[in-house]
């Protein structure tokens, strides 16, 4: 078949290749909207910005703290030592270890609680002999048991410091319709390696602008998964904690917000916690969120257009918001399509070289998360072309992730694993719960493949300008598949004598 017939097929492949293009302009216009947002409501925040009182310690409520675990023998106690130093009265604090482990964590952690116990704080450990409902699941279990007015939630990775219930808890009790207040998370290990640094600029970004941004704004926004306070109320009146998607934060925070509680965002509280330093597991990470968001935007996509309590613009940013992780099918199609530009003229002509800018936003969402944080934000933006590579990726998996959320719903929650990392602690590689295995690196080495070769393609039709785009894409998935082979074949699993010997070096 020569091009002359194929050139109707191939001139609607290209139609789809701009659509694909506009799409994810709109993405990228999404975030200079967040940073316009945040830009102004920061500048009137220096003006009208005032805290809420705080009350007497006789009159704050009792909070329950939830501390949902699975297989954490790293962390379990220097978490439970966090929470167990919270500035609270004893009397109004309840801390439970909602503990689903099969290993040893559960020794480890109910030797801490009852040191603690001793010295007067009131913590149990909740063990489940199964993971019915994983995260959710253990969340609801747990509320059902807690004497809480107020709940507060974090993961294993964290540490929050000892005022942090002291500044969250007046903005609840100052507002009986605020239903919960999510913090940002900082970093313990950050400087760990280049791949801690990229993911610390990413969630610079989200925290300090995005979700500044949406909260100030009246916007929606989202719990996080951790580093949050809800109120006990807020939770029931939602429809409680549910597990039919794997991302139970973000369906809840929705939920609540559909249901006219309110949620804030507070920038100027941190709670530290660790990253992932492994490859393996940054992308398990990824994955498992792009998979629940899009089984989010499945299950409240129509909720959200059809109610009466947002306004138009909310649902739009609402939808925009959920639908986020499409950039990465979108990105994985751009790729695939680019040959087809390079035989048929792109629909969009001229007007493609105004898009350029407007994908400049996310960008400047990640520079001003830095300039916005630290005082030596222009060497910490040295990390950022590592993200750009592992950004982009990390799209195959991410990709084969959003069908899997889009065709059915909960699945296994692949928690990320920790290692205690804090800065002074570095060593994970040959440590239990690291990551050996990963099923997308056959794609990524295909894509790396293909974009090399359409960068060859794009040269001998003297296209050059396609040239330095393809490598970027050959780049990225050769810079993850690259590392995701090196961590599965350099740390191996050990022996088991090595495990053993591991193992009988934790102590409680």
């Amino acid at each position: 078949m020569s091009l002359s017939e194929l050139r109707p097929f191939l001139q609607i492949l290209a139609v789809v290749y701009a659509l694909v293009t506009l799409w994810l302009a709109v993405y990228g216009l999404h975030s200079w909207v967040l940073l316009v947002l945040y830009w102004w409501h920061q500048r009137r925040a220096r003006i009208t910005a005032t805290r809420p009182p705080q009350p007497p310690r006789a009159d704050l409520p009792v909070v329950t703290v939830q501390l949902p675990l699975y297989n954490e023998r790293y962390v379990v106690r220097r978490l439970i030592d966090a929470v167990a130093a919270l500035e609270y009265p004893r009397d109004r604090l309840e801390i439970q270890v909602l503990d689903d482990s099969t290993d040893e964590t559960t020794a480890i952690a109910q030797a801490r609680a009852a040191f603690w116990r001793e010295r007067g704080v009131d913590i149990r450990v909740l063990h489940r002999s199964d993971r019915s409902g994983f995260k959710a699941g253990a969340l609801a279990w747990g509320l059902q048991q807690a004497r809480g007015e107020l709940i507060a939630v974090f993961d294993a990775d964290f540490c929050p410091r000892p005022d942090f219930l002291l500044r969250v808890v007046p903005h609840l009790m100052a507002d009986p319709r605020l239903g919960m207040v999510q913090t940002r998370w900082s970093h313990l290990n950050a400087g760990d390696s280049p791949v801690t640094r990229a993911e610390a600029i990413a969630l610079d970004g989200h925290f300090v602008v995005e979700q500044t941004a949406r909260s100030r704004a009246g916007l929606l926004m989202h719990f996080n998964g951790s580093g949050g306070v809800w109120r006990r109320a807020c939770i029931e009146d939602s429809g409680g904690w549910q597990s039919d998607t794997v991302c139970e934060d973000l369906d809840l925070s929705y939920r609540a917000q559909l249901a006219g509680w309110r949620c804030r965002f507070l920038p100027e509280v941190d709670c530290p916690a660790e990253l992932p330093p492994q490859m393996l597991a940054f992308k398990q990470q990824q994955a498992r969120w792009a998979r629940g968001s899009a089984q989010c935007l499945r299950k409240l996509a129509r909720p959200l257009l059809t109610s009466r309590r947002v306004g138009p613009i909310q649902k739009l940013l609402g939808l925009l918001h959920l639908s986020g992780y499409l950039i990465h099918p979108l990105l994985v199609l751009l790729l695939l399509l680019t040959p087809v530009t390079l035989l048929v003229p792109s629909p969009l002509g001229e007007v493609s070289c105004l898009l350029g800018p407007i994908c400049l936003g996310p960008i400047l969402v990640y520079g001003t998360g830095q300039w916005a944080l630290y005082r030596d934000w222009k060497r910490r933006l040295l990390a950022f072309p590592v993200l750009v590579l592992i950004g982009t990726g990390i799209a195959w998996g991410n990709t084969v992730a959003i069908f899997q959320g889009l065709t059915r719903w909960g699945g296994t929650f692949a928690r990320t694993p920790k290692f205690c990392l804090d800065g002074r602690e570095r060593n994970w590689q040959r440590r239990q719960y690291r990551l050996t295995r990963d099923r997308s690196i056959g794609g990524e080495i295909a894509l790396a493949l293909y974009a090399l070769a359409t960068a060859a393609l794009a040269w001998d039709l003297g296209q050059t300008g396609a040239v330095p785009f393809m490598l970027l894409y050959a780049l990225s998935f050769g810079v993850v598949a690259g590392s995701s082979l090196y961590e599965m074949g350099r740390w191996a699993a050990p022996k088991t004598r090595r495990a053993a010997r591991v193992r009988g070096s934790i102590r409680p």
